[in-house]
């Protein structure tokens, strides 16, 4: 009788006050879109124009009410705190490691430090040298590292520098041994691809359009080649729709020409979008030598080659999902390439290949069954396969930054123990810890404990979910609870530690939903929620609500469900399909907007993953997908939160925003319905600052409406 006389104080401490929030007023207007005889009405299309006055006051009035509401949670000031304290027991950590000329170049991060600088060593165990501190480049601007690209002969650096969170960069060319910046620089550009062999000139992406916000920014781009010395001006065009037209490329793939200096005999053009299967053409390095270069192609989209190619000898090697659903690696002739009857070198196994990577005298493939991760190690000169032996279990990775070598870097983590960083000796298939890793524990985690099930599909398909919660919770459906999910492009939601999942020591249980359209369970799993399949993505987030209702962890009222980016789609769905089954909700820089999706500066290189309304089948899909379109007047919502990064490139702030602005007009619940802006932000930031107190702020949110006593107003 005690328990349930606190079960029921807490839940009712829970419910929501019915009182009608202020939201500033939105306007709606006449607008629809009439595909294929169909109409789909959008009376807040007038939110899309970002640079209208009107439209920015109304989301400045959006952000001050929400950013003003949080300041009230208690528990969310203590939360970030809490994360950067944490993150300051983490060890360093490193980035972009690369091996050139004998100096080692690196991107390294310390605990508790806002952005990451540039390092060299002189061989693997040389003394630390601090090349490039972004912190002072620009007064005033916090500027971040986003991409290393070391010269052959290891002289220079091209240095790919942001701010905000845009993730554009401006490209700036250091001189290693004199520490300077050349005069010379770009923006806007995706970054630098590789040197050319002289060490004098490199690849880098460059386009016609400045203004990152303008529709056709990420149209027509093109690979440059810039020659040190020289004015960015003068660059000549490389490889491009314009300077190729007999290569058919569309204005919406992006193009990159580099040179793989571990087989240094082409040049290699690869042309795509977020389509996993590959299309590269490739011609003698000889032929850079003439005006115009004769490609030849090496591979097309319908070869169905995925997840990395490799060179060695005679052959090329890669990944592919030809007759094998999880996966297997194939090799080919590299002057006559014959995909379509290449040679089987490691045929499909229980678990997916993930990646592959290429030292001195192997080939490493790494798998995964959605949680644990091993290595193969493929011999080029016996032609032999053999399991490397791992000192732990987890998620797997590995890299091999000096191809002259067979020293490899493997990286291992899990959901509650921090990644630890190993050197590999490729022959004796030895690791020791790497000269880069430092352990640490962090206080309290070993009393977390992590599950991995499988709850039933709406259709009977058995669905991953992985669970954290503090050990010996009670199992009587009081426990607040966050569940998240992706479930696209076919990337595994896999075990990444996070300070952020020091929040269960709270008494809070942590869900990750594996759903279709990631590739947790290989190919098939991922095309399971790809298109017209997609509402496999949504449903499978629900089922496993369900599960963790029906099991006891927790209840309806007392859980939050969350999706960043394209898990947009899964949230917003997932809600406004089954309203009733979560007390909260965060779509984070989300796609709730599907139909209006390749209407944007981002939109046309992602219509291979999700569809285009010029196709009367995928139109559907998207209206299937679209979370804006499925809201209904009068239907009692949860809580919701909708994020947007001012500087996003990649989902533009009002597809949550017209999500939230619907929400707003509808919900009869009296539950709050928000629109966070984060201003100092895109799709993501490597400032931990700020990246800490908007995850803080999302999380005081979901907790604040099911119940959590450490974050509730006191108003």
């Amino acid at each position: 009788m005690k328990l349930l006389t606190c079960l029921t104080l807490s839940l009712l401490a829970a419910a929501p006050s019915h009182a009608q929030w202020s939201y500033p007023p939105t306007k709606t207007v006449d607008a629809a879109d009439t595909y294929f005889g169909v109409t789909y009405k959008d009376p807040y299309r007038w939110l899309e124009n970002l640079k209208d006055k009107n439209v920015e006051s109304w989301f400045k009035a959006q952000a001050k009410l929400t950013d003003d509401l949080l300041a009230r949670i208690p528990g969310r000031d203590a939360l970030a705190r809490e994360w950067m304290d944490l993150d300051k027991l983490h060890p360093a950590r490193y980035d972009s490691i690369t091996y050139e000329n004998g100096r080692v170049f690196y991107k390294k991060t310390l605990g508790g430090e806002n952005v990451g600088k540039l390092f060299l060593r002189e061989g693997w165990d040389g003394a630390e040298k601090l090349l490039f501190d972004p912190g002072p480049y620009k007064a005033g601007i916090t500027t971040t590292i986003v991409s290393i690209v070391p010269s052959i002969d290891g002289q220079h650096v091209v240095i790919g520098l942001s701010s905000g969170g845009a993730e554009w960069s401006e490209l700036r060319i250091l001189d290693v041994d004199r520490g300077t910046l050349l005069p010379e620089s770009t923006y806007p550009s995706y970054g630098a691809y590789t040197w050319a062999l002289d060490g004098k000139s490199f690849f880098y992406d460059a386009g016609k359009v400045t203004d990152i916000k303008s529709l056709g920014v990420e149209l027509n781009r093109k690979t440059r080649v810039h020659r040190l010395g020289t004015g960015f001006a003068e660059d000549i065009d490389f490889f491009s729709n314009e300077k190729n037209p007999e290569l058919g490329i569309e204005p919406k793939e992006i193009p990159g020409a580099y040179i793989d200096e571990s087989y240094p005999g082409y040049v290699f053009g690869q042309v795509g979008t977020v389509q996993n299967e590959m299309r590269i053409f490739y011609a003698p390095i000889s032929e850079m030598d003439h005006a115009e270069i004769k490609w030849d192609v090496l591979c097309q989209t319908s070869d169905d080659l995925v997840r990395g190619l490799q060179f060695n000898g005679d052959y090329a090697y890669a990944v592919t999902h030809a007759n094998a659903p999880k996966y297997r690696v194939v090799r080919t002739s590299v002057r006559h390439p014959d995909w379509k009857n290449a040679e089987t070198v490691i045929p499909e196994a229980q678990d997916s290949i993930q990646s592959i990577a290429k030292s001195k005298d192997y080939l490493f493939v790494v798998y995964s069954d959605g949680i644990l991760g091993r290595i193969v190690k493929y011999d080029f000169a016996t032609g032999k396969p053999s399991e490397i032996r791992l000192p732990a279990s987890g998620t797997v990775d590995i890299s091999c930054p000096d191809w002259r070598s067979n020293r490899c870097i493997v990286t291992i983590t899990s959901w509650t123990v921090p990644t630890t960083l190993y050197d590999l000796d490729g022959k004796t298939e030895t690791c020791a810890k790497s000269i880069f890793n430092t352990d640490v524990s962090y206080p309290g985690f070993e009393n977390l404990v992590t599950e991995e099930v499988e709850a039933p599909g709406h259709d009977g398909v058995m669905v991953p979910l992985s669970i954290i919660h503090l050990r010996g919770i009670p199992m009587d459906g009081g426990n607040c609870c966050i569940l998240e999910g992706y479930g696209a492009y076919g990337i595994s939601y896999t075990p990444l530690f996070r300070v952020r999942h020091s929040i269960a020591l709270r008494g809070v249980v942590l869900a990750y939903a594996h759903p279709r359209g990631g590739s947790e369970k290989g190919e098939a799993w991922y095309k399971a929620g790809y298109k017209t399949t997609k509402p496999n993505t949504w449903k499978d987030f629900i089922s496993c609500a369900e599960y963790l209702v029906r099991k006891g962890y927790t209840s309806p009222q007392r859980l939050a469900g969350t999706g960043t980016s394209a898990g947009g789609i899964l949230i917003s769905r997932a809600i406004t399909e089954r309203p009733d089954l979560f007390a909260a909700a965060v779509c984070n820089v989300g796609w709730a907007n599907a139909m209006r999706t390749e209407f944007t500066p981002n939109g046309p290189v992602n219509t291979p993953e999700f569809g285009t309304v010029k196709d009367p089948v995928e139109c559907k899909a998207l209206y299937e997908m679209d979370g804006f379109l499925h809201v209904l007047k009068g239907v009692s919502y949860p809580a919701v939160m909708g994020v947007g990064g001012w500087n996003d490139p990649r989902v533009v702030p009002w597809a949550p925003a017209k999500f939230v602005a619907a929400l707003q007009n509808a919900s009869a619940s009296g539950k709050p319905v928000l629109m966070k802006v984060n201003y100092d932000n895109g799709h993501f930031t490597e400032e931990k600052i700020v990246t800490f107190q908007n995850f803080a702020g999302q999380y005081a949110f979901m907790l604040w409406q099911t119940g959590h006593r450490d974050f509730q107003p006191a108003n």
